[in-house]
């Protein structure tokens, strides 16, 4: 756990913070192309979710403040085949009241030194192109571009282009 003036990170569990990121991804799903589903996800999903992070000792990492989970990072597994098992995707999402403040950064420093200490070679990001603010993270924190596919999504009546870091 690491701490600071405003908030403290954790290791995230089902019991304590699911109904949290159940908060966060369904704003996004609902607001944004930061994710391309279209239906909120139920708590129902958020078991099978918390479960395969733990099968797969992936790490979900939390930012606390006033006792209230208000953004997550995590990653899993990049593709099913065994010569991927060094690479993962990795995802951080903040509340929409606490963006800007530094703490998808702050999350992103701390899964990246998880990920060292875990054998990960490779993060990938898959990021909407459109979403400047996580494209900027990202280039700040040294990934790189690595191509985007054309119209990979379609959401809110457009097509979306996936581009990956």
């Amino acid at each position: 756990m690491q701490s600071s003036r405003n908030g403290k990170t954790v290791d995230c569990t089902y019991d304590m913070h699911a109904h949290d990121i159940l908060g966060i991804l369904n704003e996004v799903i609902l607001t944004s192309t930061a994710l391309y589903d279209y239906q909120p996800r139920t708590i129902e999903s958020m078991s099978s979710w918390f479960d395969a992070k733990s099968e797969g000792k992936f790490p979900v990492i939390g930012w606390i403040e006033n006792q209230k989970l208000i953004g997550f990072a995590t990653y899993g597994a990049f593709r099913a085949w065994p010569a991927y098992k060094y690479s993962v995707e990795h995802s951080v999402y903040v509340h929409k009241a606490h963006r800007g403040k530094g703490i998808g950064q702050t999350l992103m420093k701390l899964l990246i030194a998880r990920a060292k200490l875990d054998d990960v070679h490779v993060l990938i990001g898959g990021i909407d192109q459109t979403n400047v603010g996580s494209v900027r993270l990202h280039q700040r924190l040294g990934f790189t571009h690595a191509g985007t596919i054309k119209e990979a999504g379609f959401k809110f009546g457009r097509w979306l282009d996936l581009s990956f870091s």
